[in-house]
């Protein structure tokens, strides 16, 4: 009976020697693993991007707006951009569509935005800094900047704005509308 109890012990042993090696093998494994996932991050953040507001290099797109491109190729089909608009006070932006999905945040000044086909200062909805609008393709809207504004815009390319009636688009060189006579 007595051998009979040390080979019993004996298996016991043997699996808890197995068991041991197993969970040893499993944490070199995990720690390995860690090690390139670590590594792999390291290589990410060194890939990063910072791009300084006094680098963006602004073009002037119509009366009293410049864009700036900040990441990505705003032309380029289905890839991911970031670019921003800068409006003087009381710069209107004319209806227009895009044919991808628009997605802006207000980061200086108030912006504020309508939709439809016709400028209509009544449909006008203020947006703060801070405040955010997605506006899906094709979405028929204008807006209004009130004081200097800056909004930075996201989506996937391209980035094209197709005006709903071109001729109400000054362009950036045209000089002020004359006044009204009054009658």
């Amino acid at each position: 009976m007595r051998f009979h109890g040390m080979e019993i012990l004996g298996r016991f042993m043997k699996k808890d020697h197995v068991t041991c090696i197993c969970a040893l093998a499993a944490a070199f494994a995990v720690a390995g693993a860690g090690r390139m996932y670590s590594q792999e991050k390291k290589d990410a953040v060194d890939a990063h991007k910072i791009v300084h507001f006094g680098d963006l290099k602004w073009t002037s797109i119509i009366k009293g707006c410049d864009l700036a491109a900040v990441d990505g190729d705003l032309n380029a089909e289905g890839t991911p951009f970031v670019l921003r608009l800068r409006c003087t006070d009381g710069s209107k932006i004319p209806p227009h569509w895009h044919p991808t999905d628009e997605n802006v945040t207000v980061l200086k000044g108030a912006l504020l935005v309508g939709m439809g086909e016709s400028f209509d200062e009544a449909k006008l909805q203020t947006m703060n800094v801070g405040n955010y609008i997605s506006l899906p393709k094709e979405m028929r809207h204008f807006a209004m900047a009130k004081g200097e504004t800056i909004v930075q815009v996201h989506g996937a390319g391209p980035f094209k704005v197709n005006w709903v009636n071109p001729s109400e688009v000054q362009p950036p060189d045209a000089a002020p509308p004359a006044a009204k006579p009054k009658s």
